[in-house]
């Protein structure tokens, strides 16, 4: 009787990866413009989220996503995402997915230019719907200054968000997406911002640190006005010792 071959272990298609995988495409921004937005859209998470520790934010990072995808390079760059549910005191070059155990990007927001338009609209779009499985996708042209959102349906496949009162609903983050001219970064733009659900808009670090300015102001107007009181009293109350022998 022929003896049967000795059991292997089936080959770990992630074995073969190297460690230092690439973490950007190490190309410019398309514009200043860009790059600012997309740390508007990391900082005003990070406000709202101030504390937790359960989710990580991002932006013009790799997505590392199989080993296919590695070896031939096809790699994708979201210009912001968040992935729920993940150790988020973790410092990270790049995003790979078998280091989160398995978690995708929950929320992705592309901003386009006329020459990443196209592939955001077609095969970022797929890969998000069909292989990520993205939640929430959202789009936004500065040229047009129109933004768009898809959220993942019940049959995994994106549906167009429809506007309500010019924002979009973030199912996943429990927020309005929508636009507003401001000021950030010392420039005033058309910026893509996030709103609570009672439509206030998030705040940014800076707008804390000018809050808790005001606020620590007010409290010493408070202060000095009880202690100017407090003096006049005094004045008053020895002044009518003074009249009174």
């Amino acid at each position: 009787m022929t003896a049967l071959p000795p059991k292997t272990a089936p080959r770990d298609p992630l074995a073969s990866i190297p460690k230092d995988l690439p973490s950007e495409d190490k190309e410019n921004m398309e514009s200043a413009w860009h790059r600012d937005q997309m740390n508007l859209l990391i900082e005003s998470l990070r406000v709202r989220w101030r504390g937790r520790t359960d989710y990580y934010c991002g932006g013009n990072m790799f997505i590392h996503f199989s080993a296919k995808q590695v070896r031939n390079q096809d790699f994708r760059g979201p210009d912001f995402f968040a992935v729920l549910d993940v150790d988020g005191t973790r410092e990270r070059d790049y995003g790979a997915v078998w280091e989160e155990d398995g978690r995708y990007p929950d929320v992705i927001v592309e901003l386009l230019s006329p020459s990443t338009a196209e592939e955001d609209r077609t095969t970022k779009m797929k890969i998000y719907e069909k292989v990520f499985m993205t939640k929430d996708y959202f789009l936004y042209d500065p040229e047009t200054q129109i933004l768009e959102g898809y959220h993942l349906s019940e049959k995994f496949r994106y549906r167009k968000i429809i506007p309500e009162n010019g924002r979009l609903w973030c199912e996943t983050l429990g927020c309005w997406l929508g636009t507003q001219v401001g000021k950030f970064q010392e420039g005033t733009n058309t910026w893509v911002r996030m709103f609570e659900p009672n439509g206030e808009m998030l705040p940014l670090f800076s707008d804390l640190a000018e809050a808790e300015k005001q606020r620590a102001e007010t409290e010493k107007q408070r202060a000095d006005s009880i202690e100017a009181e407090n003096v006049r009293l005094r004045a008053e109350l020895e002044q009518l010792k003074n009249s009174n022998p």
